[in-house]
């Protein structure tokens, strides 16, 4: 029976993309493929032009910083009776380098490019991810060849995250001010930035200053698995076994 199955959108593009891709993955009806950096426009190109795929619309590009993937800073948390204790010095984003983190994350680059693709012939979705080689200075192929809607989006990504994109006819910042130093999106800016802006009544202009606040340390939301679920669920589970 499994031989008349279809195959998967994932298996389909392993099948034809080959060694141009790293991998190809099917979670939760979403289909996400890993391609290297060096086969990313060509993928892209391919999957546009494709019949049997025609991902002929670009809805989104963003950069992803892997700089402290997995980590929490609450990780040596110590619990009593009196509440919750947690120690955080020397472990969040910010306090230790790429070449420093102290966890070892799957991630061997730390900055990634990722896309959504929009097929209206086929009415699916994927996603595309690659890794930039340079973690010093993170490099990807510019897509707005072959998606000009890329422009801005790509603009965005080198803004924040501070990606160059290769090929681009404009690429410049978008978001942040003429003249703003470093890229607010990475795990490594400071949280109360580099300086602060107020218009001076003397001078009748805007002026930069340093910051005038003190640093701060925020614990970021961090989703755990938690087993009393999974027990209350197995004893309803048991006790509409036992009433029938």
């Amino acid at each position: 029976m499994s031989e008349n199955l279809p195959e998967t959108l994932a298996q389909r593009l392993t099948a034809r993309l080959g060694a141009d891709i790293v991998a190809a993955t099917e979670w939760r009806g979403e289909t996400a493929i890993e391609v290297l950096p060096e086969n990313w426009v060509r993928v892209v190109q391919f999957l546009r032009d494709e019949p049997e795929f025609r991902f002929e619309q670009l809805i989104d590009v963003c950069g992803v910083d892997y700089l402290s993937y997995g980590q929490a800073e609450w990780d040596t948390t110590d619990v009593s009776n009196q509440g919750f204790s947690r120690g955080v010095e020397g472990q969040g984003p910010g306090r230790f380098r790429w070449a420093e983190r102290p966890r070892v994350t799957p991630h061997q680059n730390r900055f990634a490019v990722v896309i959504q693709l929009l097929s209206i012939t086929h009415n699916r979705r994927l996603r595309l991810k690659s890794y930039c080689v340079d973690d010093s200075l993170p490099i990807m192929p510019s897509l707005t060849g072959l998606h000009p809607g890329a422009n801005w989006f790509e603009r965005e990504a080198f803004d924040l995250y501070g990606i160059v994109f290769d090929g681009h006819p404009d690429l410049r910042r978008i978001l942040t001010d003429y003249g703003f130093v470093g890229h607010p999106f990475r795990k490594d800016f400071p949280l109360i930035g580099n300086v602060e802006v107020r218009y001076d009544e003397e001078k009748q202009r805007v002026v930069y200053e340093p910051v005038s606040i003190d640093p701060r340390v925020l614990v970021p939301r961090v989703i755990r698995d938690d087993s009393r679920y999974d027990q209350a669920q197995a004893e309803a589970a048991a006790s509409a076994a036992a009433g029938k």
